[in-house]
């Protein structure tokens, strides 16, 4: 990491900060791994300037707030049009999401149906499906959000989502190279370090790390810019188009590109399979789903594709700020505070959604 003693200088007012948000300090990496998926190819520097960072995922409990301020409703709560699915079962043409089910025993992992379906209902309400809620969810990350629904939340904080780059230079808290976001140790001493699948998947979840689906946000240890669960947990949207590869690296360091964007739907597309016109985004961190024999991807240089309008139980999202730090101790206008009410908590604690 290449960053000048100005550069880890915390920028004015930072002293006081914006609640909920960490600083990430300007500064120079290496992107990508030669070493795990070719998609993480080839390893290059990136320069980013410094931006503010949601400590950790959105919760249900913030998205609730949006959603009663607002009365937004997600893709995964409106009927999907059937113009734009004309092979899909008619009877699967009602509101819904991507819910995971464990298989009885092994399973082919090379079809995903396997353990992956469109459960009618599934929302961020109803991780589930119908009967679900999220009553003892208030500090989960919130899940069953598609890509419009991460910007508008984004958009009514006065925030934004952040690029491919800024979101694997700041899960590496400052571990230029590392492995994983604390180091090259997948369990130093023993500890689990993100919520993670141990076992075979998909069918064998020894839960080893305590936790068979989501966990609530901050319960393992923050990276060194004090972010928590940048990997495992959810996986997180990121404002960057797919691409299958990274660019090649430049020659002198002088000239690393500074702040980098993949701005083409078009080339984001995949011919030749469900979904092929629909633009893909790049989503990082990998989830709660991930275990080495399937999915090694909770780490800060993993990446994936993910259809524009797709929601899933795993998938959520964390915010990001470009703005001009605050010099008199307040929230920018439009930030979020936090801690702040639950517009569903009552006199006992949260309520949530019906079970």
């Amino acid at each position: 990491m290449e960053l000048t003693e100005r550069d880890r200088e915390r920028p004015d007012g930072a002293a006081a900060g914006r609640p909920g948000m960490a600083w990430i300090p300007a500064g120079t990496f290496a992107m990508g791994s030669a070493d795990f998926y070719p998609e993480e190819r080839p390893v290059h520097r990136v320069a980013l300037d410094g931006f503010w960072m949601d400590e950790h995922p959105v919760t249900v409990a913030e998205y609730r707030r949006f959603a009663h301020a607002t009365g937004y409703v997600t893709v995964a709560q409106r009927p999907p049009n059937a113009d734009a699915y004309p092979d899909a079962d008619p009877a699967l043409l009602v509101p819904g999401s991507l819910v995971f089910q464990r298989p009885a025993g092994p399973v082919d992992t090379r079809d995903v149906r396997n353990w992956w379906a469109y459960r009618p209902g599934a929302c961020w309400l109803h991780p589930g499906g119908r009967g679900t809620g999220v009553s003892h969810r208030s500090h989960h990350p919130v899940t069953h959000v598609a890509l419009e629904d991460a910007e508008a939340y984004a958009a009514w904080a006065g925030q934004e989502l952040p690029t491919e780059a800024e979101w694997e230079y700041a899960a590496r808290g400052g571990l230029d190279g590392a492995v994983y976001a604390w180091g090259d140790e997948f369990t130093p001493g023993g500890q689990f370090m993100a919520n993670t699948w141990q076992g075979d998947f998909p069918w064998q979840n020894l839960l080893l790390d305590g936790y068979e689906d989501t966990s609530p946000v901050g319960s393992f240890p923050a990276n060194g810019y004090g972010l928590a669960d940048m990997t495992g947990n959810v996986w997180e949207w990121t404002s960057d188009y797919f691409t299958s590869r990274h660019p090649a690296d430049v020659g002198p360091a002088c000239c690393a590109p500074r702040n980098p964007r993949a701005t083409s739907a078009e080339l984001s597309k995949v011919g030749g399979q469900p979904g092929s016109g629909i633009p893909r985004k790049v989503i990082k961190g990998g989830s709660h789903l991930c275990a080495p024999n399937y999915c090694l991807r909770y780490r800060p240089a993993a990446r994936q594709s993910e259809t524009v309008d797709t929601s899933a139980s795993h998938l959520g999202f964390r915010c990001i700020s470009r703005a001009a730090p605050a010099t008199d101790g307040q929230c920018s206008p439009g930030h979020r505070r936090r801690p702040g009410p639950d517009p569903a908590a009552g006199p006992t604690g949260p309520t949530g959604s019906a079970p």
